[in-house]
């Protein structure tokens, strides 16, 4: 039993870390105030994870290995019904780790693995919308230009990658906080699909709409 000991608390470490990363930004983040908030020496961390940057390492290989085995499931998105349940699970990833996206250029800046290793994750997901788009127009929910498939899945790319921020920028105080998470993530996930509009059969053009209005469309609580 004992020698779990050390396993139980480096997953503790990084969950406690994901949690203040994510609530107040990974540059406002110290390992003292993470040792604080864990109740542990800087010795104790420190033994664990010897710096920083291995906190951050060690999320983003998990967001990696979670988000590699999700983009794989585009292959199987057939229609509109499809492409959204997809996309909101994509956002909802995102937003369990959305410190990467906030501090997204500042971390790159100063961390060359999430450098190189962040373009990886442009490049996977740009293959997986374009695999989304394949299945779509093999089905006939969408027609579209083979010229016009690797704009149209870097556009839905950008707005997937820097929704959040966008969300931040318009309401810094609540925002990224867990209760606008679900209004936060429709959005996002509308605004991507919004992306296929010219291209949709008429019945899924309709059915992306209907789909948009059920879950409170693109708006604000309230508006």
């Amino acid at each position: 039993m004992a020698k779990k000991a050390p396993r139980r608390t480096a997953e503790r470490i990084l969950e406690v870390t994901l949690d203040l990363f994510n609530r107040f930004g990974e540059p406002n983040v110290s390992t003292t105030l993470i040792s604080a908030e864990l109740g542990i020496s800087p010795g104790n961390l420190y033994y664990h994870y010897p710096a920083k940057d291995e906190l951050i390492n060690s999320l983003f290989d998990r967001y990696e290995r979670a988000l590699s085995e999700l983009l794989n499931a585009s292959d199987g998105v057939r229609d509109v019904e499809d492409a959204w349940f997809f996309m909101h699970t994509l956002f909802e990833l995102i937003w369990q780790y959305r410190f990467l996206y906030r501090d997204l250029n500042d971390l790159l800046s100063k961390n060359r693995r999430l450098e190189t290793h962040f373009q990886w994750v442009l490049k996977n997901k740009t293959r997986s919308i374009k695999a989304l788009l394949d299945g779509m127009s093999r089905a006939g929910a969408v027609r579209i230009d083979s010229r016009e498939v690797e704009a149209t899945a870097t556009s839905m790319v950008v707005v997937l990658t820097y929704w959040l921020s966008y969300e931040y920028v318009r309401d810094p105080r609540r925002a990224l906080e867990p209760e606008s998470a679900q209004f936060a993530l429709l959005r996002g996930a509308h605004h991507v699909l919004n992306l296929l509009v010219p291209y949709l059969e008429t019945g899924q053009r309709m059915h992306l709409l209907q789909l948009a209005g059920a879950y409170g469309g693109h708006g604000n609580p309230g508006e």
